[in-house]
């Protein structure tokens, strides 16, 4: 079991949440310099890698369905990033495997469950994240198959929504809120990998995937200076495109009110090593083409806080 890596420099580190049956391991840390130096929150949901031994007893093939659940070793890359800019930074170490931290309450498959759907759930027809199996706690994976032995018991998903996912969220919804009323804006990344894409439409695949709820999570200007960027540095990069963010920018983002949200997706094979398991030779410079992006991003988002309230970004993009 992979413990939490230890503080960035200087900066106070808040360990948050705690991961059932690990004997007091933090679910997550908040590392945020004060005062902070950038408007910008580096958030990794899905890197987690602190197994509890009665989680892995009860998965099926633990080793392999947690390699290809977790965005592996991303929280490694955004402490890089974090360390290179002065960004704040929010790791999760609660594995993926024991509650997706994208996904919301409502995404449950009481399949999964010992005694069905609650009483006290109400009426839900199961999503599309659901019924492919990777609702709140992920039911199987593509050739792979189901993930479990045996089915969950309620008390499970509670004392996970409880420990996990409720402190997780208000943490980063706080830290927010505190990077907004220092900048006037804020502007969550939300740090994603994905595996190769492969060839479409006769083009090499993208390296990234800017995901912005086609729109909805972030300013237009942040996005285009995000392309520009990636186009500077010959790396291609998709909009929305089979990736277009999920629960966390659903629930966090609100333009209009200063809080800006993208989630960002990277080949895997960028940064790790030929079985997409360790960090390999791209790893470095990885770390500083998106460090780069973070410097650069952030002085958008600070003029975008000079504007001074909704009307402010509406006429920006005019």
């Amino acid at each position: 079991m992979n413990r939490p890596p230890a503080s960035l420099g200087d900066s106070p580190r808040i360990e948050g949440g705690s991961i059932p049956g690990s004997s007091g391991l933090s679910a997550f840390s908040l590392i945020a310099p004060e005062p902070s130096s950038l408007p910008v929150l580096l958030a990794v949901p899905h890197a987690g890698r602190a197994y509890p031994g009665t989680l892995l007893e009860r998965m099926r093939n633990p080793g392999f369905a947690a390699l290809k659940l977790e965005d592996r070793y991303v929280d490694r890359l955004a402490e890089r990033i974090a360390r290179e800019t002065g960004a704040a930074l929010l790791v999760a170490h609660a594995p993926r495997a024991m509650i997706d931290l994208n996904r919301g309450h409502e995404d449950v498959d009481w399949e999964m469950f010992a005694r069905g759907r609650p009483d006290g759930v109400g009426c839900y027809t199961p999503g599309i994240r659901v019924r492919s199996g990777l609702g709140l706690i992920p039911r199987r994976l593509p050739g792979l198959g189901e993930l479990w032995k045996r089915r969950h018991d309620e008390e499970d998903l509670a004392e996970r929504i409880d420990q996990i996912h409720a402190p997780y969220h208000a943490c980063l919804a706080k830290t927010l809120d505190v990077l907004r009323e220092r900048w006037g804006a804020a502007l969550l990344l939300d740090l994603h990998s994905m595996p190769p894409l492969g060839y479409r439409g006769g083009q090499a695949a993208p390296d990234f995937v800017l995901g912005d709820r086609f729109g909805a999570s972030c300013h237009g200007s942040l996005v285009g200076t995000c392309f520009s960027y990636f186009a500077e540095q010959q790396r291609g990069a998709a909009h929305n495109r089979p990736y277009a963010g999920g629960y966390v920018l659903d629930r966090h983002a609100n333009p209009a009110q200063g809080i800006h949200a993208l989630q960002v997706e990277i080949d895997r094979s960028c940064y790790l090593d030929s079985r997409l398991v360790e960090p390999g030779p791209g790893f470095d410079a990885m770390a500083q083409l998106l460090a780069g992006l973070v410097r650069r991003i952030a002085g958008e988002v600070a003029e975008l806080g000079q504007l001074g309230g909704a009307a402010g970004w509406a006429n920006a993009a005019e």
